[in-house]
Formats: structure tokens, sequence, C-alpha cells
């Protein structure tokens, strides 16, 4: 295993994980921003108020992305074991 390959490696599995977080963090990103303004609007400083829509904005993604970020991994793990593991173990 050369140097270039194990770069490959951690380069394409960075990429797969920054793919599959993305929605979700996006999708709690614009919900702590509308819940935010909304409380600064309404003057309510309850922190614990977030929380709630943020897990179900989460959830409501997750759903929805869920046979995507499933595809995804499943596409990547079959490439890592088909075309890398013969490269590394010499075949």
């Amino acid at each position: 295993m050369t140097p270039d390959m194990v770069i490959d490696l951690g380069r394409g599995a960075l990429t797969v994980t920054v793919m599959l977080s993305a929605p979700l963090l996006l999708a709690a990103l614009l919900t702590g921003l509308v819940v935010g303004l909304f409380q600064a609007a309404t003057q309510i400083n309850e922190q614990t108020l977030s929380f709630i829509p943020k897990l179900l904005s989460m959830v409501i993604v997750l759903i929805a992305t869920g046979p995507w970020l499933l595809q995804t991994i499943l596409d990547y793990t079959s490439e890592l074991i088909v075309e890398t593991v013969p490269r590394v173990l010499g075949g």
C-alpha cells in the first residue's frame, strides 16, 4: 500500500462523511436560525425551546434522505471492497 493509496482512501472517506452529514447539519442549522429569530422577535429566552424543533426537523430530513444516505454508504463500501481491497492485497 502506497502513501497515495492511503491519501485516496482518506479523501474518499472524508468526502462520504461530509456528504452523509450535510443534510442533517443543514436541517439543524436552518431550524436553529428560524427558532433563534422567533426567540429574538418574541423575547423568549428559553434555551430548551430550540431542542424539539431541531430534533423533529432532523428526523424528517433523515426519513426523507434515508434511502439516498443508505445508497451512498453502500456504494462507497462496495467500491472499497471491490476495488481497494484487491489493490491492497496485491492482486
